[in-house]
């Protein structure tokens, strides 16, 4: 049985066999369509003994052309490397010139993918190199842009014009450059491509180089004679290392042509060009020796030195020279910093008498800041006249007319070193203009830039966070002047007084004439610079990622906030809030404002031990026991955080604090009034103290105080040694003073600290000085009443609803005999927020900026209560009957419905 089993098996196989080898002989389809796509698998995968079986006794056109782009075998054989088929189809007379619709041969796929038997094969069966696609390009081409240098040597025997264009003009060497292939370069050179040949736009091989940072390329070129041309814009080699940042590429450029550092120091002065990419390229010439630093920084000292003084030119642009003068000395600070030696103690290199090699570079700068110094001088001079005699004429036109010529004299970098007509001009010019302006109107814009170029560069010598002795003494003896421009025009601080914003030792000499301006112009110019660079803010109108969502638990809010906060960056809080509640579908500024809403009366809850109430019971401070929390401080620096980013991004908190906690968080000092929020019978002894003579009254008080200290009475020094020290009429301001700040700084010093570390995260300090502290809490908390007359003047009517129609009056009217927390109700019902902001209704905001109260009209049914759309500030209120139904429904909605979003 088993032998018969295993013959029939036998049968079997060779059967399957012959059957397999019949179908292994198979002829083609007769139509060339069908069999091309039989063929070229087996073409792609070089099968040549498969397809030499099939074309035997076959009549298909071994050059029919297939598909989109009509592309016969040998097409797809020499792309894929198929070399063997490839010599199989030449053999049966494929035409190895045969263009597909873009107008390249098997030889250019070739010569793309770098297939070096296929070249070899399609050379030998005549293939033509010269031919070109639709582009123009050849073989060399597609070996240039691949940088195939080892197939190149082969293929340029064959060619009979390397310099062959294509369609735009460009050679083979053009592309190579382009591309960096440094020894595909060498060997098109070797082979009599010629190095300067343009392209239909002028640009030249070394132009290709450049254009894309090609330092070996470009050195190759130029050490090979290639000549230094614009093409026919005029746009330069040079132009483009600057406009990509190609700091190496411009290093080897000024080695062949050492004009070019100077005109490299020159297009400092082009806005046109990119600064960031500009300033890389210096940065890289700078630190190629010490003596490249040098003569960097010198050229921009004298470039900035030159502009300077066309920028105090009356007849110059303003706009145009202030800008530049600016950007050159932004320029110079950033490279001077990247020097050998780093500023790192507290001398003004160079302005103090350490005259280091490195300081020589500001040398050039003196001449301006001297002209800068004869200019408020002479301005001083006549503030003085004019308040002695303010109906005498103004600074007269010679003396200007006198500095102006002084100035021209003194510019050893004018075009025109000696008086000309032109000098004349501008005299006459000047002596015009003062007839119609005071000096002041004349000048004031002009000598800020200058002052704010020198601020840098004293700055720029400094450790960071320290000011320039220098430009402090330079602020105190032109004291008047300075706050005379800032009185007529306090933006200035933004513009070009930055040392103010940045040096509080500066801002307090200003800071009077600042808070005399309106409190909106001072908002205004608040988010103006606190949001200066950064991406918009609102989400709504970007696509919000679900790892940006802080996911916050309504029974823990406190807590789960504080984790999502910490676990998100600064930049991303900035860029936006997207808050979900868990569990609850909504989402939108509606819920971010009930959040901050919420969080702000969770700081206060007394189960933290955060803040404790004043005496008046309606603000907070900072407690001073709250260390029986052992996570405090944290606690107290993510409050910081929550009120920072309520302000950053213009939402109002539910929390009022003291006025000594402003005065905290804007650097105020406090004083003995401030105590009566928390002690007011302390501070009215402390008052008492002041108002009556001590001397004689017996009270032995000492420098030093009890204080509880968790239910424990511990004395407390209030200077070293002050126990010891006793408080007479002589020193009793000083004690009055000590004491207060022990009980209103000292004893919550940490809380203090932890908290503005969070503030200051989102709200730099220097900003928010510009604010008292009655403005701080205006910012804050919006205002503390509603006021329902400037509600209903600044409400908008929707979906069919006027002011005039019955069901408005009736909500009016029952708005006003409301309680003044159910207003609050009510704001917070549509708003999602229980304050408004300052300024009134018409400010208040929505999901996309300012968005005003809305009441829209909604078809009555029976119990219908109004609902809401917080996003937009949106009442949808139905078309009650009566006046009492309509009180009745919106009660029910405000007492139970103040809270919780849905989709719905």
């Amino acid at each position: 049985m088993m032998e018969r089993a295993m013959e029939q098996l036998n049968v079997q196989l060779s059967r399957l066999t012959r059957s397999l080898r019949r179908a292994r002989t198979v002829e083609l389809p007769e139509d060339n369509e069908t069999a091309v796509y039989t063929l070229m698998p087996m073409v792609m995968a070089d099968q040549h003994r498969s397809v030499s079986e099939l074309l035997l006794n076959s009549k298909f056109d071994v050059n029919y052309a297939f598909g989109r782009v009509k592309r016969s075998l040998l097409h797809i054989a020499a792309n894929c490397g198929s070399v063997e088929c490839l010599v199989l189809l030449l053999k049966r007379g494929a035409n190895p010139n045969y263009q597909d619709i873009s107008g390249c041969t098997p030889l250019h796929l070739a010569a793309r993918n770098g297939q070096k038997k296929c070249m070899g094969k399609l050379l030998e069966y005549n293939a033509d190199v010269n031919i070109c696609n639709n582009e123009g390009l050849t073989a060399i081409h597609w070996l240039a842009v691949n940088g195939r240098t080892e197939l190149l040597h082969d293929l340029v025997q064959h060619v009979s014009n390397v310099d062959v264009e294509d369609a735009m003009g460009q050679t083979a060497l053009h592309v190579a450059c382009q591309n960096g292939h440094k020894t595909t370069v060498l060997c098109l050179l070797d082979s009599g491509a010629d190095i300067n040949r343009p392209n239909v736009s002028g640009a030249t091989p070394l132009y290709f180089a450049c254009s894309h940072g090609q330092r070996d390329t470009a050195q190759i070129l130029l050490s090979r004679g290639a000549k230094y041309l614009a093409d026919k814009n005029g746009i330069t080699p040079l132009d483009l290392c600057v406009q990509g940042g190609y700091g190496e590429t411009c290093e080897i450029l000024i080695q062949h042509h050492a004009r070019l550092f100077q005109m490299l120091i020159q297009m400092t002065q082009n806005e046109d060009v990119k600064e960031n990419m500009l300033r890389q390229v210096l940065e890289h010439v700078s630190q190629l020796s010490d003596s490249h630093y040098q003569r960097v920084l010198t050229s921009l000292a004298e470039v900035a030195t030159t502009n300077g003084h066309k920028l105090l030119s009356l007849s110059s642009s303003y706009e145009a020279q202030m800008k530049s003068l600016l950007r050159i000395v932004r320029i110079f600070c950033h490279v001077f910093r990247l020097g050998p030696s780093s500023p790192s103690n507290g001398n003004d290199m160079g302005y103090n008498g350490n005259k280091t090699s490195r300081s020589q570079v500001f040398k050039p700068l003196e001449l301006l800041w001297h002209s800068l110094d004869e200019w408020l001088m002479l301005i001083s001079t006549e503030l003085e006249r004019t308040r002695k005699n303010p109906s005498s004429p103004s600074s007269s036109s010679s003396e200007i007319a006198s500095l102006l010529l002084k100035q021209r004299e003194s510019d050893h970098y004018s075009t025109t070193p000696k008086l000309s007509l032109l000098d004349h001009h501008i005299v006459m010019e000047a002596e015009a203009y003062v007839d119609g302006e005071d000096v002041i109107s004349m000048t004031a814009n002009r000598l800020s830039a200058v002052i704010q170029a020198f601020y840098m560069c004293c700055s720029c010598q400094m450790p960071l966070g320290m000011t320039s002795p220098r430009f402090i003494e330079f602020v105190c003896k032109h004291d008047e002047v300075l706050k005379c421009f800032v009185t007529r025009n306090p933006k200035i601080i933004f513009n070009h007084f930055h040392f103010l914003l940045e040096c509080p030792e500066l801002m307090s000499r200003f800071m009077h004439i600042i808070k005399n301006q309106p409190f909106k112009d001072r908002c205004e110019w608040f988010y103006e610079h606190l949001l200066a660079g950064q991406p918009d803010s609102d989400m709504v109108h970007r696509p919000v990622n679900e790892s940006d969502i802080l996911l916050i638990h309504r029974d823990s809010i406190f807590r789960s906030s504080c984790e999502m906060v910490s676990k998100s960056t600064n930049e991303k809080l900035k860029r936006g809030i997207a808050v979900r509640f868990h569990g609850e579908e909504g989402m939108g500024q509606g819920v971010v404002r009930e959040w901050f809403d919420i969080l702000s009366n969770e700081i206060i809850n007394p189960d933290y031990a955060l803040f404790t109430q004043s005496a008046d019971g309606t603000t907070f401070q900072p407690n001073s026991n709250s260390s029986v929390n052992p996570d405090h401080l944290n606690y107290f620096q993510f409050a910081g955080q929550i009120l920072g980013l309520a302000l950053y991004h213009r939402q109002l908190v539910n929390i009022y604090f003291t006025r000594s906690f402003y005065k905290h968080i804007l650097g105020i000092p406090v004083n003995y009034q401030d105590v009566s929020s928390i002690d007011p019978e302390y501070a009215k002894n402390l008052q008492w103290i002041l108002d009556n003579d001590i001397s004689d009254l017996g009270l032995e008080l000492t420098f030093s105080v009890e204080t509880d200290v968790f239910g424990a009475m511990e004395e407390v020094p209030l200077k070293p040694g002050g126990s010891s020290i006793l408080v007479t009429q002589d020193n009793k301001a000083e004690y009055v003073q000590l004491v207060t700040e022990l009980r209103m700084t000292r004893a919550i010093q940490p809380q203090i600290n932890a908290f503005l570390q969070g503030f200051h995260t989102f709200i730099p300090p220097s900003l928010i000085q510009l604010f008292d502290e009655y403005e701080l809490e205006l910012l804050l908390s919006g205002m503390p009443e509603i006021d329902v007359e400037d509600w209903c003047r600044n409400t908008e009517y929707t979906s069919g609803y006027d002011p005039e129609d019955p069901v408005i009056q009736w909500f009016w009217k029952v708005v006003r005999s409301l309680t003044q927390e159910e207003h609050i109700l009510l704001l917070q019902f549509v708003t999602g927020s229980s304050r408004v902001p300052h300024g009134g209704f018409a400010y208040l905001m929505g999901g996309s900026g300012l968005q005003k109260f809305t009441i829209a009209a909604v078809p009555y049914t029976s119990d219908l209560l109004p609902t809401s759309s917080t996003c937009i500030n949106m009442l949808k209120l139905p078309e009650y009957p009566s006046r009492e139904v309509l009180r009745d429904r919106l009660l029910v909605a405000l007492h139970c419905g103040s809270y919780g979003y849905t989709m719905a």
